[in-house]
């Protein structure tokens, strides 16, 4: 029997709880602790042609629509992720275009087709391989003066903190280079006390930053470490307390 690749893995993974992460409002840690800012990042939308890489079911693909943006078209390698977008873009009439398919392979896509592509938690599916073919296509298919944004955990979190609620990927052992494009279980929870399987492909900041360079982008990339801020200890101090002062995910935004 041969061996699941790392995409298998995740196809596998979304396809079996694609029900599981369909939401209307934030609800797991990074819908209040990662997604807001990025989004912020992506201003201005209004009038753009987007590219959502990596879409899942929609829920940035969906708020990108309604802040204006021109055209909004979903990848995701889940049939089921994709279904469920579909679902709820023709329940609101918002006619954004998913499709499935591979992020390492845009060829449907035209030459300097978007103003702006953005990706949140894809790269920790990807190696460092796959993700310079990623970003390779996503700089081709980028305008000039084009955006890319794209959002992972941060490359130390895993290493900073024993597994536990509400967030976690679960390492083997303290190797943070040697560790370099393996491939992790994690866990993340939602506010209901629920929780929502993920995965780790762990990458530094320097592969992060070798495979922008190798991939076209030449850039000075802009960078934020995403964080639990006291606003959110104000909104629920239990749920995001555990996490405060801890780095949890990075987002990085550079041009074309």
């Amino acid at each position: 029997m041969s061996r699941l690749t790392n995409k298998d893995s995740t196809k596998n993974l979304y396809n079996n709880t694609a029900p599981e992460w369909i939401r209307g409002k934030p609800s797991s840690l990074s819908d209040f602790t990662a997604r807001p800012f990025i989004l912020e990042m992506c201003e201005p939308v209004a009038q753009q042609h987007i590219l959502d890489l990596g879409c899942g079911e929609g829920y940035c693909s969906r708020e990108l629509h309604r802040r204006g943006a021109a055209q909004v078209y979903g990848i995701d390698l889940s049939e089921s992720m994709i279904a469920a977008a579909r679902l709820q873009s023709e329940k609101d009439n918002l006619g954004i275009d998913y499709q499935v398919g591979c992020a390492t392979n845009l060829q449907q896509f035209e030459d300097c087709k978007f103003d702006l592509v953005v990706a949140v938690f894809l790269f920790n599916y990807l190696t460092t391989t796959q993700s310079t073919q990623c970003m390779s296509e996503v700089f081709r298919v980028l305008r000039p003066g084009g955006r890319f944004i794209f959002s992972v955990p941060h490359p130390c979190f895993p290493y900073m903190r024993e597994p536990a609620y509400p967030f976690y990927f679960e390492v083997k052992e303290k190797g943070y280079f040697s560790q370099r494009n393996q491939q992790f279980p994690g866990r993340i929870w939602k506010r209901d006390g629920s929780s929502l399987n993920v995965q780790l492909v762990h990458k530094t900041f320097e592969d992060y930053f070798n495979v922008l360079q190798n991939s076209g982008f030449k850039n000075m990339p802009r960078l934020r470490e995403l964080r639990v801020t006291k606003e959110h200890i104000t909104l629920d101090e239990s749920f995001f307390r555990p996490l405060f002062d801890l780095p949890l995910h990075l987002a990085i935004e550079v041009y074309k």
